[in-house]
């Protein structure tokens, strides 16, 4: 069985940092706890859990940071988390399956990231990410701020999860890295453009995120889920100007770049829907339905767009078209992944004795 470091970088945690290790301290065989400068009780909390607590001298750098951290690991392979990070009970049962069973030929392993539940508990956003990796390889974090792991080799696509459940945020911190970044002249990667335009756009400096935007495009360098997103962010920036001309030119163009994504197909299906153009929001909902949800895919996935979403869409136009059959089949549909949606319960009591009184007068 392979042996595992947990590796982590730290900073006035004291609210996230206990959760986090007592959810995964049975699972790995040590945790080494990189602090960048704590002035709350973090290093208090993590002493229960181990003795390798190292100083890091905070220079503005993720990377640096990580990179560190990974440094300091002793064992076969390197797990990552951030604070705010649990391994929920099924997900702690996976890890240590995958663990017994891993062979040492694997470099990487990614595992799925759960950003965002309902109020159901069903994971509502989610991504994978490069969580368990071979020391030896030495693999390195690149970039300042919103870092990545460059891995290569043999990769295992698992079905662990991690779960994010973020409690505090310095929501500044990053946009104010960039802009010192800036101010230095120093020259952004395709990357750091992308990601400097997310800050813009989070910070509702809108104009100046689209400027970001088109060079990070034109550099015609990107990962291509990070042009799909670019665009997706684009069309986000023009319906806050009300440009629905470039909003529909920047959903559109998110189909150079892979096979359409289902969210781009609701996206426009609304556009349509907004212009009573139902026929139009059929054809678009309709492919939503069709398409098959990436099951590797590293990029963001909005779960509702590629589930039910599209199928409560649909509903609603054909009931705008008076066909309620069609209607209450496609909330059918809908209310299978999502029984206790209002929507989806509202339209079920309303459509109903429209399509009971339908039957009636057929038979008649």
């Amino acid at each position: 069985m392979i042996t595992v470091s947990l590796c982590m970088i730290v900073k006035n945690e004291e609210d996230t940092i206990g959760r986090c290790l007592g959810s995964v301290k049975d699972l790995v065989d040590e945790i080494v706890i990189v602090d960048t400068g704590s002035s709350d009780k973090t290093k208090e909390i993590v002493f229960h859990y181990t003795d390798r607590v190292i100083d890091f001298h905070w220079i503005n750098d993720f990377a640096a940071a990580r990179n560190f951290a990974f440094s300091q690991a002793k064992m076969d392979y390197i797990f990552w988390l951030d604070a705010d990070d649990v391994l929920l009970e099924e997900d702690r049962q996976k890890f240590l399956s995958l663990k017994k069973s891993l062979h040492p030929s694997i470099d990487s392993v990614t595992m799925i990231y759960n950003l965002s539940f309902d109020d159901n508990g069903n994971v509502t956003a989610s991504l994978r990410r490069n969580r368990l990796v071979k020391r030896q390889n030495n693999f390195q974090w690149i970039g300042v701020v919103h870092e990545y792991l460059e891995v290569w080799g043999d990769i295992l696509h698992s079905d662990v999860g991690v779960t994010h459940n973020r409690i505090h945020h310095d929501s500044d911190r990053n946009l104010r890295i960039y802009e010192n970044r800036l101010n230095q002249g120093e020259q952004f990667s395709p990357r750091d453009l992308f990601y400097f335009g997310n800050e813009l756009f989070d910070h509702h400096q809108i104009e100046k995120a689209i400027t970001f935007y088109i060079q990070f495009l034109n550099t015609k360098k990107g990962w291509v889920e990070d042009n799909i997103s670019a665009c997706g962010r684009m069309a986000d920036c023009y319906n806050a100007l009300g440009d629905k001309e470039h909003e529909l030119h920047y959903l559109l163009k998110s189909f150079e770049y892979d096979s359409p994504r289902a969210e781009f197909c609701c996206r426009l299906g609304n556009m349509a829907f907004e212009e009573h153009q139902y026929e139009r929001a059929i054809f678009w909902y309709k492919l939503a339905t069709q398409l098959g949800k990436p099951s590797d895919n590293m990029g963001l996935i909005n779960h509702a767009f590629w589930t039910w979403l599209p199928h409560l869409k649909l509903c609603v136009c054909y009931d705008r078209l008076g066909n309620h059959e069609l209607a209450y089949e496609h909330n059918e549909v809908a209310r299978q992944y999502d029984p206790n949606h209002p929507s989806i319960l509202h339209n079920k009591q309303y459509l109903e004795p429209l399509v009971k009184k339908t039957a009636k007068d057929d038979w008649l």
